[in-house]
């Protein structure tokens, strides 16, 4: 059997090593892209946001539909994933 003796909090992990950086949130209902502008325990502000109703291929340079709407907050809880965006 295998157990875990210790927990390490690692600051600056997930969201937070994305603070100003172009981001794509996988929601249970939309998909959202802008720039992560803060983070605290129950949402997510991202400036110059909208809601990516198309991704296209990842490999392109923009999103093929991209509808924006400016400054967007996000629940965490919505959140089921995200990574660097476009």
């Amino acid at each position: 059997m295998r157990k875990v003796v210790s927990v390490v909090e690692v600051e600056g992990e997930g969201l937070q090593a994305l603070m100003g950086e172009k981001v794509i949130l996988f929601c249970m209902n939309y998909f959202y892209a802008g720039t992560l502008a803060g983070v605290n325990d129950d949402c997510v502000l991202l400036e110059d946001g909208g809601i990516v109703y198309e991704t296209g291929e990842f490999t392109e340079k923009a999103w093929k539909d991209f509808q924006k709407i400016g400054s967007v907050y996000v629940r965490i809880a919505s959140i089921e994933a995200f990574a660097k965006g476009k």
